[in-house]
């Protein structure tokens, strides 16, 4: 199974052109994925600079038949014409999709620091050894106080996702009844992954990485599985875009510590410049 995360900066490449087919060649480049994990995804945002206010998750929909498209919005603005502007995470699977949530991630007043209502996106999906929950996000960047909050929220959300796992509600009558109570698999088991908007040795990568409680399978950065010993690659900075002023990691993927021994090759594409972040893939054994 292929995972790619990435933060495509609404198809804006660093020649400062939006171009969603060039996403979708270089997302077809960097590995046959069965999950494509992809955070600033605007539609009708024609004030983000370079769009026409495409509806990006219909294109990229279109640009990958065969997959269903899970979006999550964040932030949810009038487009002064009558509609709405929308800006979040997509996941878009060739896996079966069983259960969707979009979960909003704390937003703490802080009047020091711009910030955005961020989403994380969360799918379980059916994949050959059994279902998997796949969570990606896009945490907040100017604010370290909302940050560390959200980074708190995903260790909970996966706390309470492990105790459904280990104490399963009653289904009725399979749910016949009253389908909204259908009781479907949300396994222990899981990815995470997107912009974290930290380096690697931020103490927000380390709360998140820390032990869990009542037996949670901890989260584990899946690079640090797959390169021991070796600092991780950048992921941002390394094509003169508008941001940043310097290369280093913010994109990243972690697992559930139960998968650790499936974790095959990470690799991030250093060499394309559709974005101002670099694609990251992540090959889980079947």
């Amino acid at each position: 199974m292929r995972l790619i995360t990435w933060n495509i900066q609404w198809g804006r490449g660093c020649d400062r052109r939006v171009d969603l087919d060039r996403i979708a060649r270089v997302l077809r480049e960097t590995a046959d994925a069965d999950l494509l994990c992809l955070q600033e995804v605007a539609v009708n945002f024609p004030g983000l600079a370079g769009s026409r206010g495409e509806d990006q998750v219909a294109l990229l929909s279109a640009a990958f038949p065969g997959y269903s498209a899970h979006f999550g919005v964040g932030s949810d603005l009038p487009d002064g014409r009558g509609g709405r502007s929308q800006f979040g995470n997509l996941i878009l699977t060739r896996l079966p999709a069983l259960q969707v949530w979009r979960h909003l991630l704390p937003w703490p007043a802080d009047p020091a620091a711009p910030s955005m209502q961020r989403v994380c996106v969360e799918v379980v999906v059916q994949a050959l050894r059994g279902p998997l929950r796949i969570l990606t996000t896009h945490l907040e960047y100017y604010s370290a106080a909302q940050r560390a909050q959200q980074v708190a929220a995903l260790r909970a959300l996966h706390e309470s996702a492990c105790g459904h796992a280990r104490r399963p509600r009653p289904d009725k009558e399979g749910g016949a009844s009253d389908p909204t109570f259908a009781v479907l698999p949300r396994p222990a088991s899981a990815l995470l992954c997107g912009d974290f908007n930290y380096p690697p040795d931020a103490p927000e990568h380390a709360h998140l990485l820390a032990p869990l409680a009542d037996g949670t399978p901890a989260w584990r950065d899946a690079w640090q599985i797959a390169h021991p010993g070796v600092a991780h690659a950048h992921t941002v900075g390394l094509h003169g875009a508008d941001w940043p002023d310097h290369p280093f990691c913010c994109d990243y993927v972690c697992v559930s510590e139960d998968l650790c021994e499936r974790v095959g090759a990470l690799r991030v594409n250093q060499q394309t410049d559709a974005s101002d972040h670099q694609p990251v893939m992540l090959e889980l054994s079947d």
